[in-house]
């Protein structure tokens, strides 16, 4: 378990100093994906706050989402989190899928987002 966790901690590390390189000052949208939830946060770097957010345990997704675990529940996450962005004043970021691959629920938050109208 503990091999698992520095294998991820180190892709993590990886994809944050790619994006870092790449960024020129966008914000990034980060995101968390547990086995019951998902998460997705815009963050602002250089001033070091959260600019938006959104996730599937919200109020907004309680009643239209059967479970907070699937590709649905991603995908309206994403478009969630792309309106709050939208409405702060945000329109172009940094994709940050962590340490996970981008497939399944990561790929569908992004897809979301980029529907929504997140550019990255």
């Amino acid at each position: 378990m503990a091999k698992n966790l520095e294998v991820l901690g180190r892709r993590k590390a990886r994809v944050r100093t790619s994006l870092k390189a790449v960024a020129y000052g966008r914000p990034r949208l980060s995101i968390f994906r547990s086995s019951k939830q998902i998460y997705a946060q815009i963050i602002d770097d250089e001033k070091g706050v959260t600019v938006a957010a959104a996730s599937s345990i919200d109020k907004d997704a309680k009643g239209k989402l059967k479970t907070g675990a699937d590709v649905e529940a991603a995908k309206f996450v994403g478009q969630l989190v792309a309106e709050r962005a939208k409405s702060a004043g945000v329109t172009k970021v940094v994709f940050d899928r962590g340490a996970y691959l981008y497939h399944g629920r990561v790929k569908a938050l992004a897809d979301g987002a980029r529907e929504g109208g997140l550019e990255f």
